[in-house]
């Protein structure tokens, strides 16, 4: 298993903003687990070690807003993110740890920059095939790699401004059948070795923390300051991740 401490800081940091962002007050901010992690170990490391932690996440996140999802945009969406992931599948190996560096900082650095531009608010939009097979497909293909599905599920969702709960139950179901779709093929391509497994172990109990704090805080926090500071964080993770891959070479 990793023997790194400062895997550990990061990791805990990583796993318990994750859990609050799956349970309900973070929402596409469980992005920065893996550009967290990846300062202390290589991308495709830290996405296997993470995997396992987002799978319990997501089945405990399930339970918590069962039935309250959109069952309209979710048939648009899990065809396409499937596509995807066998897209991510099929290309996983093509890009270096530094070349998956820049992936991640530069998801990290579009994400956070947006966030903090203004935002045209305009009328709610219905739900769209064709948008939804472009921007379902885009999220599985970065969740796969990077466990970064978060940002094109929202590009699609956002703009139909619906229902804060609603909203938060239909990325739950998304990404529940997302990430458990990736068991095989992480298998296959030899990511669930020993050491990332008991890394993993080591990680998992503040799962349902994470998730049992972003419940609690759903209903009873606002939670812009949250997105605040992590949308800052992300930023400059995305600048170190990038800093690190020139400093290098």
């Amino acid at each position: 298993m990793v023997d790194n401490p400062w895997f550990y800081v990061a990791g805990i940091v990583a796993v318990l903003i994750v859990g609050v962002a799956k349970g309900g007050l973070g929402g596409g901010v469980a992005i920065v687990g893996v550009p967290l992690m990846a300062v202390v170990v290589s991308p495709a490391q830290a996405a296997a070690i993470l995997l396992p932690i987002l799978m319990v996440m997501d089945a405990l996140a399930l339970r918590a807003y069962w039935a309250e999802w959109d069952t309209r945009n979710l048939k648009i969406l899990l065809p396409a993110a499937l596509i995807g992931t066998v897209l991510g599948m099929v290309t996983f190996g093509s890009l270096s740890a530094d070349g998956l560096r820049v992936l991640v900082a530069l998801v990290a650095l579009l994400y956070s920059v947006q966030y903090f531009l203004p935002q045209g608010r305009g009328a709610a939009r219905s739900p769209r095939l064709a948008e939804g097979v472009l921007w379902g497909t885009l999220a599985g293909f970065t969740s796969f790699s990077v466990h970064a599905g978060g940002p094109p599920l929202q590009a699609y969702l956002l703009p139909q401004r619906m229902d804060r709960t609603r909203f938060q139950a239909t990325s739950v179901v998304f990404f529940f059948v997302v990430n458990w779709s990736k068991v095989g093929p992480y298998a296959w391509l030899g990511q669930w070795n020993t050491d990332n497994l008991l890394t993993s172990a080591v990680l998992l109990p503040l799962a349902p923390v994470g998730i049992l704090l972003g419940r609690r805080l759903h209903q009873r926090v606002n939670d812009a300051l949250f997105f605040r500071v992590v949308h800052a964080s992300l930023f400059a993770i995305g600048v170190k991740l990038l800093y690190d891959v020139f400093a290098s070479h």
